[in-house]
């Protein structure tokens, strides 16, 4: 039997994330095709695509994402689906996450600035504080949704990083929405943020916020574009006129960014840092109360919680899939690629390597070693990958010992984003078996 087309499109179709992770699809493929060629048909009002190579063996995704000299981050950006002009490319070249050494090496010790051993000492503290507020709040509940919740911890955090005022914390929420859930209708016109409850900084925004999703000829406006964002870039110039001390604002300032780099820099922070954690947080969870013999192990053993987030990380991987272009023709895994092309590493598929990972359909809180690839690998590595794992920690720990009897309300899985890019959920109601007395409403947590 040849090679089936049909089902290797598959993984490229946002609406097959909706139904879940095609895992057994992707073990399939790894055994039959581990590099194959994968169509890109238009979906909705979005046109069709040129294709792409998928990656998906554990070894071959590494071996691409630590080659940038012949599988570039820059040539044509990092998302599946291609910039819409030669404008929108070039903008989002100046993106740290689409260059390749030098250039992004220059800008990856900007960002690092932010997180040195002192400042992630203080940021874990103000974590772990901000984790127990929350969990406070909803514990006489005895009922929520677990996404909002797990939305505001990152939220809060890159707000603090950035120095955006609490006032002004849900527009990262929309600017969020809008970028990573464009696939989705849910989320692709977000806009939750009440002018009333912002900063005059923050209203000045809104009114750059562009009118209409499509272009003059009816095209969808790509979300990531700098027409798309202007709200967003208008809000980050102006916050820089005057950074708040000790900022990530403050810091790009010094370091002399050209005004692209500064945009691009500031969108990575606000969507980016934001977005792979609200996702990898709920759905750990989900992956921890549909495992419930594991769920009550890290209950007993709080200890293996270092190893418990790794594990929650490489089961629900936050990030699908990440693309580069071939610089020349190059073999990987028998299959050649000729320059030019498209290459897509899938860390879903990586994730589930049997090569390298025993049962690896199987949670296992306390597995090591435990070689994921949710965080990259190579020199996009990611820069928060630490911050990442102490916001996981510090809520799930409080969740774990703060709320006796979590379990989910339904069976029903909850509804998924659907997106081919990010793996997450948009709701996950949840219960346990607090019973005291008053319930109060929590800082509008719930749905």
């Amino acid at each position: 039997m040849g090679f089936d087309q049909a089902r290797a499109n598959r993984i490229f179709l946002p609406a097959t994330y909706a139904e879940g992770v095609p895992y057994e699809l992707f073990r399939e493929l790894r055994a039959e095709a581990p590099v194959c060629w994968v169509e890109e048909p238009a979906v909705g009002d979005w046109p069709a695509g040129t294709g792409y190579w998928a990656v998906l063996r554990h070894a071959d995704v590494k071996h691409v994402l630590r080659t940038p000299e012949v599988f570039s981050s820059h040539l044509g950006a990092t998302q599946i689906r291609d910039p819409d002009t030669p404008a929108d490319l070039e903008f989002a070249r100046a993106m740290m996450l689409n260059q390749d050494p030098p250039d992004h090496s220059r800008l990856r010790r900007t960002v690092a600035a932010a997180f040195t051993p002192r400042a992630l000492a203080e940021l874990t503290v103000a974590i772990e504080g901000r984790a127990a507020e929350l969990v406070a709040a909803i514990r006489p509940l005895g009922e929520a949704d677990f996404v909002p919740i797990a939305a505001d911890l990152p939220v809060w955090t890159l707000a603090r990083i950035l120095g955006v005022p609490d006032q002004d914390r849900q527009l990262l929420v929309d600017w969020s929405n809008r970028v990573i859930g464009y696939q989705d209708p849910d989320h692709a016109e977000s806009s939750t943020a009440d002018p009333s409850h912002l900063t005059d900084l923050g209203r000045a925004a809104l009114a750059h916020r562009p009118a209409a999703l499509t272009t003059p000829d009816g095209r969808p406006l790509n979300p990531r574009s700098r027409t798309a964002l202007a709200d967003m870039f208008a809000y980050a110039h102006a916050l820089a006129e005057q950074p708040p001390p000790g900022s990530i604002v403050a810091r790009m300032r010094e370091a002399g960014l050209t005004a692209a780099e500064f945009e691009t820099m500031f969108f990575l922070f606000a969507v980016a840092g934001n977005e792979t954690l609200r996702n990898g947080l709920p759905g750990g969870l989900y992956s921890l109360l549909t495992h419930a013999d594991e769920f009550a192990r890290l209950s007993r053993q709080p200890g293996l919680m270092p190893t418990a987030v790794d594990e929650l990380l490489r089961f629900w991987p936050p990030v699908l899939d990440f693309r580069r272009t071939a610089t020349r023709d190059v073999v990987v895994a028998g299959q050649l690629i000729r320059g030019g092309d498209k290459v897509v590493v899938y860390h879903a598929s990586a994730n589930r390597d049997e090569a390298v990972f025993p049962e690896p359909d199987r949670l296992d809180i306390a597995r090591t070693p435990n070689d994921h690839v949710s965080f990259g690998f190579g020199p996009h590595f990611c820069v928060g990958a630490r911050l990442a794992r102490i916001q996981m920690s510090a809520l799930i720990h409080r969740i774990v010992a703060d709320l006796p009897g979590l379990e989910l309300v339904s069976a029903v899985p909850p509804k998924r984003l659907v997106s081919n890019f990010q793996n997450g959920l948009k709701d996950l109601r949840v219960r346990w078996g607090w019973t005291g007395a008053p319930r109060p409403q929590p800082m509008g947590l719930t749905s």
